[in-house]
């Protein structure tokens, strides 16, 4: 885990590479959201209306990068905002990499504050997510 001490302003964080996207995730992300929509898990409705295959929908990425917060900083910070922007669709066996970099840390209130800018990326720097977020620092 990284802390506090370890961190400065500019600074990149290391990458982190996930897995392909694969159909299982969509389908578990359809039921975990309540997003049923066909366009995030079947293949027949996809190539019916011209897709190749069925597509990520950005709330996949979005779990990804708050994946990526995690493994970097665990029990030694908690999220107080997350804020959240989509650049493209994701289809099974796009290869997505998180990466980040430390936007300000400052004390507010007597607790210790980071501000990180995230980033999911697909292919050499075609972003499918970007985002912003705020961590406190126990």
């Amino acid at each position: 885990m990284i802390q506090l001490e370890q961190l400065v302003e500019g600074q990149q964080l290391p990458l982190l590479e996930k897995e392909k996207v694969t159909k299982v995730q969509l389908v578990k992300y359809a039921g975990a959201s309540e997003d049923f929509n066909p366009l995030h898990f079947d293949d027949a409705f996809a190539k019916k209306i011209g897709l190749q295959s069925p597509i990520a929908h950005g709330m996949l990425i979005m779990g990804f990068l708050g994946e990526y917060v995690n493994k970097l900083f665990g029990d030694v910070a908690s999220i107080q905002d997350f804020k959240m922007r989509f650049g493209a669709m994701t289809v099974p066996n796009d290869q997505v990499v998180c990466k980040g970099s430390v936007k300000k840390i400052y004390e507010q209130e007597g607790k210790q504050i980071a501000v990180l800018s995230l980033f999911a990326e697909k292919g050499p720097e075609q972003i499918v997510g970007s985002g912003e977020v705020i961590l406190q620092f126990n």
